[in-house]
Formats: C-alpha cells, structure tokens, sequence
C-alpha cells in the first residue's frame, strides 16, 4: 500500500471515531456510595422487616421503603451525618420505614442520641450513605 492510502485509512479511523457519539449506560452502576439528604427521625424498635429484634440500644436504622426492595439491604450498614452539627454515626439497616420520604431514615434512640444530643429535637437534617 502506498503512504497516502496509510494515511486516508487512518484518518477515516479516526473521523469515525470521532464522529460517531460515546453512550454511557448509568444502568447497573453501584449506588450504595450514593448520597441520599433527607430527614433523620427515630422510633422505638423491636421485630424489624429484615426479622431480628432489636433494642432501642442497637445502632440500627429503618429505610425507606421504597429502598428496601425485598430487604436486599439487610445487615448492609450505612454512614450518617447530621447536616447541622457534622455529627456522623455508621448503623445496621433492619427495617422499613414505609412513613420515610425517598431519603429520609428511621433511627433507633440511640443512634439518634448519638447525632442529636437529645431526642426532643425530634427530626434532624441528614446524609446517609450505604456502605
């Protein structure tokens, strides 16, 4: 082959690639890193969707339903942050919480405490995040 038809079959490789758009599937991508901002509330415990019974001393949280799927996330932990005073806390994901916005959590009273300082402020500002 001749340079020039060298050179004409890497430029039309290169045109084409150039040309021809990159399409980037967010499909299947794992979003447990992914930050939920929602409400942090707290309930009084016992027999959880995922069928352990807690204590209102364990760490553990009720996700929205709308998340739980199945109770996929059973025993699955996730990382907490009060917005309002940077206070974080990791907690066990054991029930649903069919009453929880898209992105709010259900916390036992101690978890709560624990990012609070007092149950009476009833609903704290969070971010949350499986891990």
């Amino acid at each position: 082959m001749a340079p020039f038809t060298y050179f004409a079959f890497a430029l039309a490789l290169v045109s084409s690639t150039l040309a021809a758009p990159t399409v980037v599937s967010l499909e299947g991508l794992d979003k447990r890193a992914a930050d939920h901002t929602g409400r942090g509330t707290f309930f009084e415990v016992g027999l959880g969707a995922c069928g352990k019974v807690n204590k209102d001393s364990d760490h553990i949280v009720a996700i929205p339903s709308s998340l739980f799927d199945g109770g996929k996330h059973c025993k699955q932990t996730v990382l907490i942050k009060n917005k309002k005073n940077g206070k974080t806390a990791v907690a066990d994901v054991r029930d649903s919480c069919p009453g929880c916005g898209p992105n709010d959590l259900d916390m036992s009273p101690s978890l709560f405490k624990s990012l609070s300082a007092s149950l009476n402020d009833g609903v704290i500002p969070v971010t949350w995040h499986f891990r």
